[in-house]
């Protein structure tokens, strides 16, 4: 979603007076006798009690927003509800009286957004790209957890965090917000993420349910895809996250699938959401993203958001003239009711308080730590030795006090910025690497230049032991990169620092791939990616040895542009508009999505999907596989000479005939090793992992013939192979 101060002449009069009237009910004492308030009841019963008391205005006012904060001056009725905003993206007025609490919604993607302009404080973790990196659902439960406590000390109690559209185009700006490319990766880190956030009595929520995978023309693209190929990729993502998170939301998309909008596409809404896979809550549209009234209500979406363009006065007018059943806003409203009590924000609401500063950097640290991944270490130059230093150059722009962050809906407040989530401004965190760097090692003599003029930062580095060059490619929301080069002439910069002194680390800070034509001169290169809060202590804490590195890439990174589906970014035509499905693009790739494209196609990569370094070194041994294909052991040994984390990757080809990629990945685990130590792994395959969508069927099956599960440290680099034959 993003930040959109539009008229509001989508309310009318009527509207407005309905809405005042219901504001006015609010202040009625609640019974805390009434027997929905029993929490030894169920969500759907409680849920059920409440629907029976409640008036058709009340119905209504459920299913749509009242606008977000920061617009209450577009009209001065609007000051009557905005009043009761708690600073954030969004309001449902619900019916107080019967003690059902308003839903106050926070965009939180990586952190509480507008903190500044609300007075307040949030910790910015590394962005879900980062998180994702871990490959740790641990990991990624520290982090919804984070981000719901703090959502409730400011008090909100609805998040709209949780993204996991697959990387089918690494330029799409909004790649930093999602968890890589591969389903079961993605699904199951964001599956943890959102269980362990609304565990901490939020609603918890995720999105962009589906195929938002470009920002250009993301409200006019229709994604032409076949049925199994959407099962197998896009789908299966939000499915293993629905079943491991179990969110009390779903937010669906701007874009259109297969000629319908997401926001009115029964299919994606009612046929496998809400029946297939038996979700319970509800479905929120993304802001703006609501094309019709009659159209979406039939298809599944329970409110619309960010006003009342098609679920107010438009909703109420065909509910009385008998176009709308009055049994389908029941099922809105009843959904939205269930959500409030099966998240616990009905029995224990928000208690605004003090975000507690020191436990966010110290998860934020961790995870930065976790989740970045060492992409070269040539000669061993990493990691830094202290005492043996005696001069370091950092090289980079804001390299002295800052670190890039990720910006659009899902942009946190630095501590101090007083600006605010203006749209579109590039936002460094105050973590200073140079000071991280100089913290480490205090008897060296560092010295600091922009980059921006590269004969001063040719200099720095031939005059030091180590250069240490920050790079940054800024991504935000609502616009695609136009290559994955890195911007502002950094390429040259490395390029001629490299030359100057081949002791030079270079530490990526970007929210995708990027193209390295300089990476053979360099002597490591540390992918940081948007590092949040505490991101240059956790570079800091990599470079010099205090943590190895354990992080591996949750997508691939090409060589080129040339080497993508689709070279190019399609666009949307001339005079396209919001409302429109102008334009196509044809996902011919299918469920070839990342590493399964490169493989498929043949083509060689910058970095493969899975790969990362460490500063010890591993070994795999005895690879066994059930006869039914359910579990899969195997040895992973430390052969080096310091403790670290491997991530031990699990793959299968499936049999020929099933015309799959040749490798899907179906499990992995973090293994943490002292060094000489060994440990034996079982790992149990869900057998959705290991099937193909039948068309006819409607189901996944799993083909008979031929298998082979290969084992090791990355998608390229499996030395465990085992063929087994499942009927």
């Amino acid at each position: 979603m993003r930040i959109r101060f539009t008229a509001t002449a989508v309310f009318t009069a009527a509207m407005l007076c309905t809405t005042t009237g219901l504001l006015g009910a609010q202040q009625k004492s609640v019974d805390k006798s009434q027997p929905w308030m029993n929490p030894q009841l169920s969500p759907e019963k409680r849920a059920e009690l409440v629907l029976q008391q409640m008036t058709f205005d009340e119905k209504i006012s459920m299913l749509h927003g009242e606008g977000m904060a920061g617009s209450k001056n577009l009209h001065p009725e609007f000051q009557k509800v905005h009043e009761l905003f708690n600073g954030g993206a969004g309001l449902v007025i619900t019916p107080t009286r019967l003690g059902i609490p308003m839903i106050q919604m926070s965009d939180a993607a990586y952190g509480v957004r507008d903190s500044a302009m609300n007075g307040r404080y949030s910790t910015a973790l590394p962005s879900n790209l980062a998180s994702a990196a871990s490959w740790d659902p641990q990991a990624a439960c520290s982090y919804g957890t984070l981000i719901g406590r703090e959502l409730r000390a400011q008090g909100y109690n609805m998040t709209l965090g949780g993204g996991v559209n697959l990387t089918r185009e690494p330029r799409n700006g909004r790649t930093f917000e999602y968890m890589g490319e591969d389903p079961v990766l993605a699904g199951t880190l964001v599956g943890n993420r959102i269980r362990c956030e609304g565990a901490q009595h939020v609603i918890s929520d995720i999105k962009h349910y589906a195929m938002n995978d470009q920002e250009s023309g993301r409200q006019e693209i229709d994604a032409r895809i076949g049925e199994r190929a959407l099962r197998e990729s896009d789908l299966l993502a939000f499915q293993i996250g629905v079943k491991t998170g179990h969110p009390d939301a779903v937010m669906c998309s701007y874009n259109g699938v297969n000629g319908d909008y997401a926001c009115e596409n029964r299919y994606l809404l009612t046929d496998v959401l809400k029946k297939e896979w038996n979700f319970p809550g509800f479905v929120v549209s993304d802001w703006g993203g609501t094309h019709s009234t009659e159209k979406a209500s039939a298809a599944g979406l329970d409110n619309e958001e960010e006003w009342a363009s098609f679920y107010g006065d438009s909703l109420k007018a065909a509910v009385q003239a008998g176009r709308v059943p009055m049994t389908e806003i029941d099922d809105h409203v009843r959904r939205i009711l269930w959500a409030e009590f099966a998240s616990g924000i009905v029995d224990d609401p928000p208690r605004k308080g003090v975000v507690d500063v020191q436990a966010g950097f110290d998860t934020s640290r961790h995870i930065a730590e976790q989740g970045s991944v060492l992409l070269r270490n040539e000669r061993n130059l990493l990691p830094l030795d202290s005492a043996k230093l005696q001069s370091v150059a950092v090289i980079g722009f804001h390299a002295d006090t800052g670190m890039i962050s990720g910006g659009g809906s899902a942009q946190v407040d630095a501590p101090g910025d007083q600006a605010g989530g203006e749209w579109k401004r590039k936002v460094w965190f105050p973590t200073s690497p140079l000071e991280a760097l100089r913290a480490k090692a205090p008897g060296a003599k560092f010295s600091f230049v922009s980059g921006e003029n590269i004969a001063q930062a040719v200099a720095q580095a031939k005059a030091a032991d180590v250069a240490v060059v920050f790079a940054w490619q800024w991504e935000a929301e609502d616009f695609d990169l136009p290559n994955l080069s890195l911007p502002n002439e950094q390429d040259k910069l490395i390029e001629a620092v490299t030359a100057a002194n081949p002791r030079t680390v270079v530490v990526l800070e970007t929210g995708t791939a990027v193209t390295m034509p300089w990476l053979e001169k360099t002597g490591a290169v540390l992918e940081a990616w948007f590092a949040g809060s505490k991101g240059a202590d956790a570079v800091a804490n990599l470079l010099f040895g205090d943590v190895n590195p354990s992080g591996k890439l949750p997508m691939t990174f090409p060589r080129s542009e040339a080497d993508l589906p689709r070279p190019t970014v399609a666009k949307p035509p001339a005079g396209s508009k919001n409302g429109t499905l102008s334009f196509k693009v044809d996902y011919s790739e299918g469920v070839k999505v990342g590493y399964k494209w490169y493989d498929a196609e043949h083509k060689p990569v910058l970095f493969p999907f899975g790969f990362g370094l460490s500063y010890t070194s591993y070994s795999y041994s005895g690879l066994t596989v059930s006869p039914d294909g359910s579990s899969v052991s195997f040895t992973v040994a430390n052969t080096g000479h310091r403790a670290g984390a491997e991530i031990a990757e699990v793959y299968a080809s499936l049999p020929e005939s099933a015309g799959e990629p040749p490798k899907r990945l179906i499990g992995w685990q973090k293994v943490e090793l002292a060094a000489g130590e060994s440990k034996f792994i079982r790992l149990a395959i869900d057998p959705t992992y290991l099937s193909i969508w039948d068309e006819v069927a409607k189901k996944f099956v799993r083909p008979s013939g031929s298998y082979r599960v290969m084992v090791g440290g990355s998608s390229a680099e499996l030395p465990l192979t085992k063929e087994i034959s499942l009927q």
